[in-house]
């Protein structure tokens, strides 16, 4: 245990203080000012060591907090990483990127403000690579198997550094021109800086991972082809097909996804050059969309240099406080603000989107929305209620429905009814070989559960593969990712 009387004597929760707003949407750095390590000691102190710790059944890794919460308080920073890697392939992204379930499970949580984890398991991380303790682990020997891993996002990785370690011949492939997936080109920098996922992507490659990047599976390379050309395949394409708004105006100038606005962004950050670059720059801005996404379009927009930015939501705004139906340990739906939100802008809730007006060039110039109401528990626009708000540049975050399944042809995987792929409890597709990890069998959810479903069907594949397995695998998928029906 970390200190016995920490929890006793230390009852504020403290995290690095956010660099002034004026400052930071001034560039495309990180948001947060760098830790104290004697804040960050005195904040693992706090940590019970539960006899039953809950932030264990909150985080689906199965991260050992205490454990590395107990070498954080002790300074052993070597030690705390090595635990932390046991159960966790990429915590310099989940540390920046998850929303933290493992701290709404916290016991502590109960009665006081919850042990401030993620901040810990990210100073961690830090640590680690600066003072390069993060090396390499090359496999000892080869199994002489090949697998081809499709997508590089937290599910794909995982997979493939697991796998690699395993001694088998491992390529990821990836459409976009570059190796990272969402983390690449869907998350702004003011979140987690690339250089990160850099660094995570130099130590796979020392290992043994290859990497296909620029190659679209389905054009550039048959599926047929690709499954005879190697032992197993995993797909772990992410669920990017987006969340339509069919209404009418939807084909305007100016009205996007959000993904399309975050590529772009992400692009030019990079040094991309982008031609007709969707921008914010000038312009009133109005997002659809509560989650994460809308947030970092908000973040994004205010960089850009927009004129204003308001995010719609359709439904109530969260209560502030965890809500009677989501106890302890539940990761309940609060009302949040995000460093994005801090920055600026508008929040309405309640707020049905009618239609997209548009000028005589054919670009939109604002929305008509209405209050929603509540009918048969379905969420309409309310008659009457019906307003304009100015808008030059519109962007749908209303998140993602599944995988794209079309490249796949008629020979692709089996789906469930939700546009997910079906796979059985060992994370086997329909097709002899294929394996599903991640959104694209899951649908859309926290990058904790795509690292988990990552290792988790790394380790059936080298079942499969080897007939037995030493790799860890902490979660089986839920029953209604592989297609049943709760009875």
């Amino acid at each position: 245990m970390a200190d016995p009387k920490g929890f006793l004597t230390v009852t504020e929760r403290e995290l690095p203080a956010r660099r002034p707003v004026p400052v930071r949407i001034m560039d495309w750095k990180e948001v947060y000012e760098p830790g104290d390590s004697a804040v960050l000691r005195r904040q693992a102190s706090r940590c019970m060591d539960c006899g039953v710790p809950f932030c264990h059944q909150g985080c689906p890794l199965g991260n050992l907090i205490p454990e590395w919460n107990d070498l954080t308080w002790r300074g052993e920073g070597r030690a705390a990483i090595d635990r932390l890697h046991a159960t966790n392939n990429f915590p310099e992204f989940t540390g920046r990127l998850c929303p933290a379930p493992c701290e709404s499970a916290c016991v502590l949580g109960i009665n006081q403000p919850a042990v401030t984890i993620k901040q810990i398991e990210v100073s961690i991380i830090d640590e680690a690579f600066a003072s390069g303790w993060v090396e390499a682990q090359p496999p000892e020997r080869l199994t002489g198997k090949t697998v081809a891993v499709v997508g590089s996002g937290p599910a794909g990785l995982a997979a493939a550094q697991q796998l690699t370690r395993a001694g088998h011949t491992v390529a990821v492939f990836e459409r976009d021109d570059r190796i990272g997936g969402l983390l690449r080109y869907g998350i702004p920098d003011f979140k987690m800086e690339k250089s990160h996922l850099d660094a995570r992507l130099r130590q796979m490659s020392e290992e043994g991972t290859r990497f296909r990047a620029g190659v679209n599976i389905g054009t550039d390379i048959s599926w047929a082809d690709l499954r005879a050309r190697y032992d197993a395949v995993v797909i772990a394409t992410g669920a990017t097909l987006p969340r339509e708004l069919a209404i009418p105006g939807r084909d305007l100038d100016g009205v996007h996804f959000a993904m399309e606005y975050l590529v772009e962004s992400n692009k030019a950050v990079a040094g991309d050059p982008v031609s007709n670059q969707i921008t914010a720059e000038g312009k009133h801005v109005i997002v659809i969309g509560g989650g994460d996404t809308g947030a970092d379009c908000i973040g994004t927009a205010h960089r850009q240099g927009a004129l204003s930015v308001t995010n719609l939501a359709i439904g109530r705004q969260p209560s502030s406080g965890r809500p009677e139906h989501q106890p302890w340990p539940m990761m309940p739906t609060v009302f949040e603000v995000s460093s994005a939100h801090e920055e600026g802008g508008e929040r309405q809730y309640l707020a049905s989107t009618v239609e997209f007006l548009g000028n005589e060039a054919g670009e939109v110039r604002a929305l008509r929305v209405a209050e929603t109401e509540f009918v048969d528990g379905r969420r309409v626009p309310k008659s009457g209620s019906e307003r304009e708000i100015p808008a030059d540049l519109v962007l749908i975050a209303m998140g993602f429905t599944g995988p794209e399944y079309e490249a796949y042809g008629e020979d692709g995987p089996q789906r469930t009814e939700r546009g997910a792929f079906r796979r059985d409890e060992d994370y086997a597709s329909t097709i002899p070989g294929v394996f599903v990890a991640g959104d694209a069998g899951r649908g859309q959810s926290l990058i904790v559960w795509a690292i988990a479903e990552g290792r988790a069907a790394a380790a059936a594949v080298d079942r499969h593969l080897m007939g037995q397995t030493v790799l860890p695998a902490p979660v089986r998928p839920s029953d209604v990712a592989i297609g049943v029906q709760p009875a």
